[in-house]
């Protein structure tokens, strides 16, 4: 699902909304968890999941096709964990049609 249709949903869901309003509140919220995230704090929405700023440290990696070494700075990673409820409801769905990838 993209941003966009992510809020035509909620548009039809709350039609005593206009689309501008429902595109304001969206983007609001994704820019105070933008900004949240980069001030290396934690979110949490619970039955959801959770955001955290990992730290990866530098390290040497190797370029898979060449072989060659590449050094890779210190950064920060963004990390979701989802939740329980989450997690559950994902699992429970069309659990039989689940294909492995060999």
């Amino acid at each position: 699902m993209t941003r966009a249709e992510l809020i035509d949903s909620l548009a039809k869901q709350f039609v005593y909304y206009s689309p501008q309003t429902v595109d304001a509140a969206v983007r609001e919220v994704f820019e105070i968890m933008i900004e949240t995230l980069s001030l290396g704090e934690r979110i949490e929405i619970r039955g959801f999941g959770s955001f955290e700023v990992r730290i990866h440290e530098p390290r040497v990696a190797h370029n898979p096709k060449t072989g060659e070494q590449v050094n890779l700075n210190r950064r920060r990673v963004v990390h979701f964990k989802p939740g329980v409820e989450l997690r559950d409801r994902v699992n429970s769905i069309n659990n039989d049609k689940v294909e492995v990838a060999d």
